[in-house]
């Protein structure tokens, strides 16, 4: 459970802890976030509580540590937030940036959604169910992020639905009723 009295200051989350990622950069010019993107991450594929998915998005990650993460070498990614299987909220980029989450995407027609977007990693695989830390979190900090930047409860959406085809999370195991009841969508 996070602190009741949760706020966002100069685009920080009050409750969250920090761990500031290099990946970012500033948002187009008056550009504020307007869409909330879920994405789900888990290093080795499938496994949780390894450190290995915050170390990513941080660029701490040794990419000799297993096989798999040879592709990963040199990549630059990042999220707002991260939310562990036990409901630990992490910030890594303030709101008010430009988090390197989407990549190629797109939504309702507009190109570019890391310019518009806040990017939130769930501790996960697309076909295994989040716990129910990770909805608490959600329903405790969407809405704070809604309010602040005034973004409609129905402008919540998956990886997959910006870039189909390409991308797949946060996958079939993602409750979206749940979430979206928790926000008033």
């Amino acid at each position: 459970m996070l602190q009741q009295d949760m706020c966002i200051v100069n685009g920080w989350l009050s409750a969250a802890r920090r761990r500031p990622s290099p990946n970012y950069n500033a948002r187009p010019e008056g550009q504020t976030p307007e869409l909330i993107v879920i994405h789900n991450i888990s290093l080795p594929a499938g496994q949780f509580g390894t450190g290995y998915a915050e170390a990513l998005l941080c660029n701490d990650l040794d990419c000799e540590t297993h096989p798999s993460f040879a592709d990963l070498q040199g990549l630059e990614v990042s999220a707002h937030l991260l939310i562990d299987r036990e409901g630990e909220v992490v910030q890594l980029v303030s709101f008010d940036d430009r988090a390197w989450h989407a990549g190629v995407s797109q939504y309702f027609g507009r190109d570019n959604c890391n310019d518009f977007s806040i990017g939130i990693e769930l501790e996960g695989t697309d076909d295994l169910a989040y716990t129910d830390a990770q909805y608490q979190a959600l329903a405790e900090v969407v809405p704070v992020v809604q309010r602040h930047y005034a973004i409609s409860p129905s402008a919540i959406t998956g990886h997959s639905d910006i870039a189909p085809g390409r991308k797949t999370d946060p996958g079939a195991a993602f409750d979206w009723s749940r979430l979206r009841s928790a926000c008033g969508a």
